[in-house]
């Protein structure tokens, strides 16, 4: 899978994954009309989900749906989600636009000068080009709330670490093999820690427990130490301090 480009509209595989998961593929990088394909259908089946159907997981390229076929057979599968392909007009929902408090200060972006200089520059500059892109979220992964982003400004499309680095903080901001993401738990890392968001993506207790969704659009506000301070005891607290623009 490639980090960029646009794969030609083709018809979509479908993969099995094992006797009760079906793969439906769309392309092989992480592309916005790619993921537009992905994000309708799985759209569709939300709307309209055929009886046996239990589950639908978006990533960047193809949906993974889970179906108990004792209910529902893949052939009858397949049918539905061709047919939902074929309607004139299907679309995905529209993305929502979030700004992100995020803190670039040393003690909070702990590779921010590494990083920087595999870029070949300096880390005041690495920051800024960081803060001044838009990023897509193209999906969820690895852990509950570590958001995966596409829109990483090639100047910082660095490669991963050749070995992890040591856990880092909940709500690291991340670069790496040309993507950028947010973390949520603390854990090892083959990523770059860039800088840190005190905004919660994963609230178990909050409704709905997920800030932000598959196909949304975000921009990182940068923030100083003692600013970031304050806006993670409101987080802390319960309160969303990233701001959503109105519709």
């Amino acid at each position: 899978m490639t980090a960029s480009g646009t794969d030609p509209i083709a018809p979509p595989r479908y993969l099995d994954a094992g006797e009760a998961a079906l793969v439906v593929e769309f392309g092989a990088s992480v592309d916005p009309a790619i993921n537009d394909r992905v994000l309708a259908l799985d759209a569709a089946l939300s709307a309209r989900p055929p009886d046996g159907l239990s589950e639908t997981v978006p990533t960047y390229r193809s949906l993974m749906i889970h179906y108990d076929p004792l209910v529902l057979t893949r052939a009858a599968l397949v049918g539905a989600v061709e047919g939902m392909l074929a309607e004139a007009g299907a679309a995905r929902r529209e993305g929502r636009r979030w700004t992100i408090p995020c803190c670039y200060d040393p003690a909070f972006g702990e590779d921010l000068a590494e990083a920087a200089a595999l870029a070949g520059l300096d880390a005041a500059s690495a920051a800024a080009l960081h803060a001044g892109a838009e990023y897509r979220v193209y999906m969820y992964g690895f852990a509950p709330g570590f958001a995966y982003l596409g829109g990483l400004p090639k100047a910082l499309a660095v490669p991963r670490r050749p070995r992890p680095r040591p856990p880092h903080p909940p709500g690291a901001v991340l670069i790496g093999g040309g993507l950028a993401a947010i973390g949520t738990f603390p854990m090892p890392t083959g990523w770059y820690v860039l800088a840190r968001t005190p905004e919660r993506l994963f609230a178990e207790a909050r409704d709905p427990a997920f800030l932000i969704e598959s196909g949304d659009a975000l921009s990182f506000e940068p923030v100083g130490a003692s600013a970031f301070a304050d806006l993670e005891r409101r987080a802390a607290a319960g309160e969303i301090v990233a701001r959503r623009e109105a519709p």
